[in-house]
């Protein structure tokens, strides 16, 4: 396997970051990280990108995101955290109506305000907990299937005009009987990454990624990388 077997969480973030600005038919717009201390780590993640100078937008539907995990990476940036705040925007969703329409609609109209002003792998969207709201059983089953499919299908829209999506879900959901959402994500995702936390601090578990996604030959499940503590 020619896929380095250590690496830094920021390794990751760097090669995914490069692969979006190269000219591979295949590049990472829709990648799945799942597992533990989710809203830790996609807070970490809108820190690292803003403090590149990368235009952040976090839709949160785990109510998780952390402002202060995100300016932490102000120091390694050594930029001030205000600075580096006034890069990331942040929209919170309590419902699944909520993340759909915001997706489907304030998002996809955002994007649109501003091509022409910054180049489509310039932004990153976060989505924390896209499967979240959705699991809500005061929401009856006839609406909410249709409402995950549409906003999947908005986010391939975006995605195939250039919008990279970094998604981050909780494994919280296992014995939902929506846990079907989850698989969906999984399926419609290019790559997805399990997070899991052992003494030394996080390791991600590739559990599937296409074929020649950095230009590399694939990398089979099962595989881990090491991943040093971030906080």
């Amino acid at each position: 396997m020619d896929y380095p077997i250590k690496q830094s969480f920021d390794e990751i973030l760097l090669q995914l970051t490069r692969a979006s600005l190269s000219a591979q038919p295949i590049s990472p717009r829709k990648v799945l990280f799942w597992g533990e201390r989710t809203g830790e780590i996609s807070s970490y993640v809108a820190g690292w990108l803003a403090g590149r100078g990368i235009d952040v937008i976090v839709l949160d539907g785990a109510n998780r995101f952390d402002p202060y995990t995100a300016s932490s990476f102000a120091r390694k940036a050594l930029i001030s955290p205000e600075r580096l705040l006034k890069g990331i925007r942040i929209a919170r969703a309590f419902t699944c109506y909520q993340m759909a329409i915001l997706i489907g609609e304030r998002l996809s109209s955002l994007l649109k305000q501003e091509e022409g002003i910054a180049q489509p792998e310039n932004r990153w969207i976060i989505l924390l907990g896209p499967v979240t709201p959705f699991m809500d059983e005061d929401v009856p089953e006839r609406e909410v299937r249709p409402l995950f499919e549409r906003s999947l299908k908005r986010i391939e829209e975006m995605a195939l005009r250039g919008v990279p999506f970094l998604l981050f879900q909780s494994n919280g959901f296992s014995d939902s009987k929506r846990v079907y959402l989850t698989r969906r994500l999984f399926q419609f995702s290019n790559a997805v990454w399990r997070i899991d936390l052992d003494e030394q601090g996080a390791n991600v578990v590739p559990e599937k990624i296409l074929k020649n996604f950095f230009c590399r030959p694939e990398l089979g499940s099962g595989s881990t990388t090491g991943i040093h503590p971030l906080f």
